[in-house]
């Protein structure tokens, strides 16, 4: 690992003009950002460490709105009554993440700033456009089973890891930052731009950017579940997973939302598949015609077009099970 000088912030200004030197990062709960500093992936000169900030905790807004701070950790989130009973998807997807050590260490802004968990990403010998620009993409060409099928470019076909994000897609979370120049915020749905031939942009975060929260809308009707398919029973990353959160009123959706994962560089809202289900009836049927029309647009590599059927029965049997518990 290359060396680093390191630093602990006492206050959000110092940790923002810290930052502001070339070479500089934001550490948190490091889960992502340490094994990539060891690979060599990461290289920076100075880590400044943000955990003593008072940025932890999850409150309620007057609004009603639900606010958890950016070092939050994801166990102390999925935890949380308030979550557990209004947005329940969002805890189980926490507890589908990593391990509990890794959930006792990893913050809520972690989560959303990890980096893609593909195998060409860490190799630094591979051609990989998220590191270097410019340089390709092996997964192209080479073993891409449980890369993107939507969404994708010439230039990456990299999935994001997160299972918190989905949910948080799924809720229309807003997260707050804060620069030099002032505070600022973005919608979950603007957060993560598209891969287009900058996947190597991650986010629309400004430079020198530090979460500060993120914000869950005012909620307390509908029933919400995450489901996660991964390939060993613990500690994966998913194949595919939904997020889903549903309303019925006399057989017919009166609210639905849908978002996936595992299938594209962005947690994926399904709006494609909400606008074709949104007052019509709960059925099976109905549920499976709306993911079809939502993976119409699917573009697959030859050894990964299984997720779209994967992703399309799981549409089918997370909103066919929300019906049930209706």
């Amino acid at each position: 690992m290359k060396e680093f000088a390191y630093r602990r912030a006492t206050a959000v200004h110092d940790a923002l003009t810290s930052v502001a030197e070339a070479g500089t990062k934001f550490l948190a709960g490091g889960t992502n950002l340490v094994d990539l500093m060891k690979r060599g992936v990461e290289t920076p000169d100075r880590l400044i460490d943000v955990r003593a900030l008072p940025l932890a905790g999850i409150s309620e807004a007057s609004n009603g709105d639900l606010v958890i701070g950016a070092t939050t950790t994801n166990s102390e989130t999925a935890a949380h009554p308030e979550i557990r009973r209004r947005y329940p998807a969002l805890s189980q997807a926490v507890l589908a993440g990593a391990s509990g050590q890794l959930r006792n260490m990893a913050t809520v802004a972690g989560n959303l700033l990890q980096r893609t968990r593909c195998a060409y990403f860490a190799d630094l010998a591979s051609a990989c456009n998220k590191r270097v620009p410019g340089s390709g993409c092996a997964a192209l060409e080479g073993e891409h089973h449980n890369h993107a099928v939507l969404g994708t470019s010439s230039s990456c076909v990299a999935t994001n890891p997160s299972d918190m994000a989905v949910a948080l897609m799924l809720f229309d979370a807003v997260v707050r930052y804060e620069t030099l120049t002032g505070q600022g915020e973005l919608p979950i749905g603007e957060f993560f731009p598209p891969v287009g031939d900058t996947p190597d942009v991650e986010t629309a975060l400004p430079a020198g950017a530090l979460i500060t929260s993120v914000t869950l809308p005012h909620k307390e009707g509908g029933r919400s579940r995450y489901r996660k398919v991964r390939e060993r029973a613990s500690y994966a990353f998913a194949t595919v997973s939904v997020a889903a959160d549903l309303t019925v009123r006399e057989d017919r959706v009166h609210e639905v939302r849908i978002a996936l994962g595992g299938v594209a560089s962005h947690p994926w809202r399904a709006k494609i598949a909400e606008e074709r289900l949104l007052g019509g009836p709960a059925t099976p049927e109905m549920f499976r015609a709306a993911a079809v029309a939502e993976l119409a647009a699917a573009t697959p590599l030859p050894h990964n077009g299984y997720k779209v059927s994967l992703a399309r029965n799981l549409v089918q049997a997370v909103l066919t099970d929300l019906t049930r518990a209706e």
